[in-house]
């Protein structure tokens, strides 16, 4: 799968489901994790992060919005239920991007979503786990930008096997001579 993504939390209450997070971001292959604002007791946070994600994947920790920042090219998402937000299954990921969510007993804040280049809310009926919803969110974009075979109209796994993927001729920085070089 081409680009990169990172996925992180504003503020956190409970350093469990961020280690669940980033087990979760480990698993999906995330490039980064970050936190802006928030006190994470790791040691609290490992008994979640079972496969030691901290280890393996880079963890920013921004002590407040305004020192937060993003690779260059780097889109910001809001996971966020708001009205304007766009529901997950109807959502392009960007190719390079970074998932953000808010805290247990709260939302993202003002000044946060301001700055996401998208917003996006999971169809649900409430509220669910923060864990749970970075899940959903690293699952979708798998699903929507990985190379998967086409879903079947019937029940059942596919019928047509995945696209053979076609290259084309290399193509050279600079034309290809038959001089020597210098």
């Amino acid at each position: 799968m081409r680009g990169y993504f990172g996925i992180g939390i504003e503020g956190v209450h409970k350093p469990m489901n961020l280690g669940a997070l980033l087990r979760t971001a480990h698993a999906f292959s995330a490039s980064f994790a970050f936190t802006i604002a928030a006190s994470y007791e790791r040691d609290e946070g490992n008994l979640a992060d079972t496969s030691d994600a901290a280890g393996s994947l880079p963890l920013y920790e921004y002590p407040d919005l305004k020192s937060f920042w993003l690779p260059q090219g780097c889109q910001l998402v809001g996971v966020e239920i708001v009205d304007e937000a766009i529901e997950l299954p109807s959502f392009r990921h960007p190719l390079n991007a970074a998932y953000v969510l808010g805290p247990e007993r709260g939302g993202l804040s003002a000044d946060l979503v301001a700055r996401c280049a998208h917003v996006v809310k999971i169809p649900t009926r409430f509220s669910i786990n923060l864990s749970l919803a970075g899940a959903l969110v690293m699952y979708d974009r798998l699903v929507s930008l990985g190379r998967f075979a086409p879903r079947p109209v019937r029940a059942g796994g596919p019928t047509e096997a995945l696209p053979v993927q076609e290259y084309g001729q290399p193509r050279y920085l600079r034309p290809k001579t038959d001089q020597p070089r210098k």
